[in-house]
């Protein structure tokens, strides 16, 4: 399997590691350290090399960070995690909410008499850090670039991935390296700038129609980049990655082993654009006056999917669909008390195997029944592995990485007999989806501009979620992409060509969990009778198809056009899916998808 349910952080570990850390700060003068889950390459998700936060403290989610004083060792965690961390770090670690607790509000309560605070340059952004140094100013609390003390006590530390790096068929990337680059060159030169930096892995992979392994579950190398004005590129990557790649790359495309980076870096000219969000503290003082923070140049282009990029999405979301659907079926034929978590997992992912495009999941796949329900990125164990029972709801929320696209899903399903208040609860999540679905926008918006939309629903009951409506999507690329988001904090217009999920939920810490999700991409909104002609619209696609568990459903909840919509997603679910099924499949698809 792609998936395993080892246990692989315990919270009996992390107060020895955090005694040793402590020793290292006391040699080194220091009175903090701070270690995040980031790499050198400021992706989201990180190789096991990398994952320093889950090896010291036991956290295992895919964003936060530490703060480790000599009297205190505080877990920075956003509103996803807020029910995971409790269950995962020992009790000489404290849960900070994060962003609520900002940490330089922190350092200041807890150093009040000021002290030295270690970061590794590799591992912390321009800037985070700039911000977090004018925060402190006054403070006598003073950031110090160190070594990385987590990697001195770390003995078995593992060795850096150096998985081979294939190219990615122009039949699914719709534009060639040569034209991509030469088209975002004419950008810098018309922005009076000599060269980029691009240090994201999937910018990377994007730009030079690659795909590599070096993270799991992320089709992605590790590796460095500077893209010049001229269209000439030096990659930055070792050898051994890209030995078979033979003929792919072109003379305008020069590699270079990664520790000539920083050299390269002082030899440049002129103003170098990069995105001081995740540029690397040590790349930026590299770079000096001559950083031109403008953002990274691959981000937007490769955000607006093109032609080829949404075909292969929907394409592959079909395919995956039908895997959906035919563990669905299979799920409902089984009494309950009789499956656990991990038997769901892996049936999800023998029947996804079916398709010989796929090439890995594109995340950890989230089962999560009863209370598990409500740790919003739950990762089920051989310990934690709870059996599916009468009156349960079954958060299923999983997706492939295809050739030709990445898929992402989730399905909250009844085991057995619902409550009242489950459906109740799911009848408001699901309008909250339903009304994002059937959204047309004026063109300009931003997520932060229409995400309250999907929460509505919930918000008239007095309730909501601590996560965002929803993220941007890759093209056979990484699950969460940038910069497009639904989200409060997202500034970016959506543009047609993006992809993006619509998955609003509710969870009640320590009885269940609901979330439905979909994957759109933006379009112009088309057949509108516009007293306002001038103005214009976008709307949605959906990608997505897999049918909605009827039996949590309180239709008298819905409105008339709200029903309508359900009706007609479960026609076309029966359509578009329905003849990729197995016979028993299907025959439980035509029921699953009877209108209301």
């Amino acid at each position: 399997m792609y998936q395993s349910f080892d246990v692989t952080a315990r919270p009996e570990q992390g107060p020895p590691r955090l005694a040793a850390l402590r020793q290292e700060l006391a040699a080194e003068g220091l009175d903090g350290f701070l270690v995040p889950r980031a790499d050198a390459h400021q992706g989201e998700y990180v190789a096991p090399r990398d994952e320093r936060l889950a090896w010291l403290t036991g956290f295992t989610g895919s964003a936060g960070f530490c703060a480790v004083l000599q009297d205190i060792a505080g877990v920075f965690i956003d509103g996803r995690y807020r029910t995971q961390v409790k269950r995962q770090v020992a009790a000489e670690y404290t849960p900070v909410p994060w962003p609520e607790v900002q940490l330089a509000v922190w350092l200041k309560q807890q150093l009040p008499q000021g002290g030295k605070v270690g970061f590794d340059p590799w591992l912390h952004a321009a800037g985070q850090i700039a911000s977090l140094t004018k925060e402190l100013q006054g403070s006598g609390i003073t950031l110090t670039q160190c070594d990385n003390l987590v990697d001195r006590i770390w003995a078995d530390q593992p060795a850096p991935p150096m998985n081979p790096v294939t190219a990615h068929p122009l039949e699914y990337a719709g534009e060639s390296a040569a034209e991509k680059c030469a088209r975002l060159a004419t950008g810098l030169r018309d922005a009076g700038q000599s060269a980029a930096v691009i240090t994201l892995p999937d910018s990377i992979m994007w730009l030079l129609n690659i795909r590599g392994s070096d993270v799991a579950r992320n089709p992605v190398a590790h590796g460095f980049a500077i893209l010049h004005d001229d269209a000439r590129v030096d990659l930055f990557m070792a050898a051994e990655k890209l030995a078979g790649l033979d003929g792919h790359f072109d003379s305008s495309v020069r590699l270079h082993a990664p520790e000539d980076f920083l050299t390269a870096l002082a030899a440049l000219d002129g103003q170098v654009a990069a995105d001081s969000g995740t540029l690397p503290q040590i790349v930026a003082d590299t770079l000096g006056d001559r950083l031109s923070p403008s953002g990274d140049p691959c981000a937007l282009p490769k955000a607006r999917k093109n032609k080829a990029e949404i075909a292969g999405s929907a394409a592959a979301h079909l395919r995956d669909g039908a895997a959906v659907v035919e563990t669905l079926a299979w799920l409902d034929a089984q009494a309950p008390g009789t499956l656990t978590e991990i038997d769901v997992v892996r049936q999800l992912e023998a029947n996804r195997r079916k398709d010989p495009a796929l090439r890995d999941i594109s995340f950890e796949t989230i089962a999560g029944t009863g209370e598990n329900g409500a740790v919003m990125h739950y990762r089920v164990t051989e310990e934690t592995n709870t059996t599916l029972q009468d009156g349960h709801l079954l958060v299923l929320d999983s997706g492939g990485q295809y050739l030709d696209g990445t898929t992402d899903i989730t399905r909250t399903i009844a085991i057995g007999t619902p409550g009242a208040e489950e459906r109740a609860a799911f009848t408001r999540v699901l309008q909250g989806m339903i009304a994002m679905s059937r959204l047309r926008w004026p063109k300009g918006l931003a997520g932060r501009d229409i995400e309250a939309v999907g929460r509505m629903p919930l918000w008239l009951a007095g309730q909501d979620f601590n996560h965002g409506l929803g993220h941007g999507v890759g093209a056979y690329l990484s699950v969460h992409e940038g910069p497009q988001r639904l989200a409060r904090t997202s500034h970016v217009p959506l543009e047609p060509g993006m992809i993006l999920s619509n998955e609003p939920g509710y969870y009640r810490e320590g009885a269940f969990g609901i979330r439905l999700e979909n994957l759109l991409v933006v379009e112009p909104a088309a057949g509108l009778d516009s007293s306002d002609p001038e103005r214009d619209m976008l709307a949605w696609r959906t990608l997505t198809y897999a049918p909605i568990d009827r039996r949590l459903v309180a239709v008298d909840m819905l409105s008339t056009e709200e029903r309508d919509w359900l009706n007609a997603y479960h026609r076309e679910v029966a359509a578009l899916i329905g003849p990729r099924l197995s016979p028993d499949a299907k025959r439980w698809l035509d029921a699953a998808t009877t209108p209301l």
